[in-house]
C-alpha cells in the first residue's frame, strides 16, 4: 500500500466535460426531427412520423442530459452536501421511461395502419430518411468520447444509435415500398423500430435502477475491497464496508477499519496509506474511513457487516 491521501468533493461529473457535445447532438437531433415531420407529411409515412417520433423523445433526453450536466455542476448546499450530480442519473431514468411509452404509441398506431392501410411515397421516405442518418451519423461521432466516460452521455449516445438504425431501416423500406408500393411494409418498419428501442432502453433503465439503489459500482466486489484493506499491517478488521455511485464517474467508499491501539496516536499516514490504496486499485477517490480501536463495534448501537 502507498501514499497519497485525497478527497474529491463536489468533483465535476463526467458528462460535465461533453457538455459542448450533447449541445451540438441536440441541434442535429432537433433539425432531424424537423425534417421528419415534415417528410411524414409530405408522404403519409407512419415510419417517418414514428422515426420523427423517436427523434423527437430522443432530443428530449438530450436536452435533459444538458440540463442535468448544468444542474450537476452546481456547488454543494447544507442540505444537499453532495450537490445536485444525482441529477444527471435522473435524467438519464426519464429518457429510458420515455422511451417505454414511444414504444407504446408506435405500437398502436402501426397495428391500425396495418388494419387499413394508407398510400405512403416511397420516393420521399428514402429522402428524408437519408438525410437523418447522415446527420445522426455525426451526431455519433461527436458522442462516441463521452458515452465511454459518462452514463448520461451514454444514454444520449444510444439514443442517437437507435435513430441511425431506425433511419437505416426506414431507408431500406421506403426502397422497398418505392419499388413494390406495398404500403404495409411502412407499419412493419415501425414496429421494427419499436423492437430496436425496447431492449436498449431497459438496459438504460436497469443501470440507472442499479445507482439510484445505492448498489456497489459496476466491477467493484466489495468483500474484495475488505479483504485489501485487510493486508494492511495495522488493519485487525473491517465492518460498515458501503460502496455505491452518486453518478457517473464518481464511486464512494465508507468503512469503519479497526487497527492496532497502538497506531491510534498516528492516523494520519495511515489514511494516507489506505486512501491510496483504495484510489490505486479500485479507483475510488471519495472515502470515508474511520479508524477504530478493537471492540469499539460493540458501543455502536448497529449490526456490523
Amino acid at each position: 500500500m502507498g501514499t497519497g491521501h485525497g478527497h474529491t468533493h463536489g468533483a465535476a461529473t463526467a458528462g460535465a466535460a461533453h457538455r459542448k457535445h450533447l449541445a451540438i447532438a441536440l441541434g442535429l437531433m432537433l433539425t432531424v426531427a424537423a425534417v421528419q415531420v415534415a417528410g411524414a407529411a409530405f408522404s403519409s409515412s407512419l415510419a417517418l412520423l414514428a422515426d420523427a417520433g423517436h427523434t423527437a423523445t430522443d432530443s428530449f433526453g438530450v436536452g435533459l442530459a444538458l440540463a442535468a450536466v448544468w444542474i450537476a455542476a452546481r456547488p454543494a448546499t447544507g442540505q444537499r452536501t453532495f450537490g445536485f450530480q444525482r441529477a444527471e442519473i435522473l435524467a438519464a431514468a426519464v429518457n429510458a421511461l420515455a422511451l417505454f411509452v414511444l414504444c407504446g404509441f408506435i405500437v398502436l398506431e402501426a397495428v391500425e395502419r396495418l388494419r387499413s392501410p394508407a398510400e405512403v411515397s416511397g420516393a420521399g421516405v428514402v429522402a428524408v430518411a437519408a438525410v437523418g442518418l447522415v446527420a445522426n451519423a455525426i451526431a455519433l461521432l461527436v458522442l462516441r468520447a463521452g458515452a465511454q466516460e459518462s452514463l448520461n452521455v451514454k444514454g444520449a449516445y444510444t439514443e442517437v444509435l437507435g435513430d441511425a438504425l431506425a433511419s437505416v431501416g426506414v431507408i431500406a423500406g421506403g426502397a422497398v415500398l418505392w419499388l413494390t408500393g406495398w404500403s404495409r411494409i411502412d407499419s412493419l418498419l415501425s414496429l421494427a423500430i419499436a423492437a430496436i428501442i425496447v431492449p436498449r432502453a431497459w438496459s438504460l433503465l436497469r443501470e440507472t435502477v442499479h445507482i439510484l439503489l445505492e448498489a456497489a459500482p459496476r466491477g467493484m466486489d466489495p468483500g474484495e475491497v475488505r479483504e485489501h484493506l485487510l493486508r494492511h499491517r495495522a488493519v485487525i478488521d473491517v465492518h460498515d464496508l458501503h460502496a455505491w455511485t452518486i453518478t457517473s464517474g464518481l464511486p464512494v467508499l465508507s468503512a469503519h477499519v479497526v487497527v492496532e491501539p497502538e497506531r491510534l496516536h498516528d492516523t494520519g499516514p495511515m489514511l494516507d496509506e489506505l486512501h491510496g490504496c483504495l484510489a490505486r486499485h479500485f479507483g475510488v477517490e471519495h472515502c470515508t474511513l474511520q479508524l477504530e480501536p478493537p471492540g469499539h463495534a460493540g458501543h455502536e448501537g448497529t449490526d456490523h457487516v
